[in-house]
């Protein structure tokens, strides 16, 4: 994926990694440990097949995202984070704190 260079500050580089709808939950399934791909489908209702496997692509281009090959008579594929990916949950943290006090009045003004 280009990116787009220079970057104005440090939250024009950090958006340019998690931006769009899914990554930042993509982050918020696994912060609770290795997934397989079907186990972080269903945590995330909504996304396609197609969308989640592009933005666990990206994810792992960016090395927020670790993925692992099991070579067993079934193929298994598990997703994790890496120490940089959980550095970045951490520091999206106060965001989603900010989101959960807020929530009932982001939710009165966008309906």
């Amino acid at each position: 994926m280009a990116r787009k260079r220079p970057y104005v500050c440090g939250l024009d580089a950090a958006l340019d990694v998690v931006g769009g709808k899914w990554k930042v939950l993509i982050l918020w399934a696994l912060s609770t440990g290795d997934k397989r791909f079907g186990e972080v489908k269903r945590e995330l209702p909504g996304v396609s097949v197609k969308v989640l496997t592009a933005q666990l692509r990206e994810l792992e281009a960016d090395e927020i995202v670790a993925r692992r090959e099991y070579d067993e008579a079934v193929p298994r594929v598990e997703y994790s984070l890496t120490e940089y990916g959980r550095s970045l949950n951490e520091a999206l943290g106060p965001l989603g704190a900010w989101g959960a006090r807020n929530r009932a009045r982001i939710e009165s003004l966008r309906t």
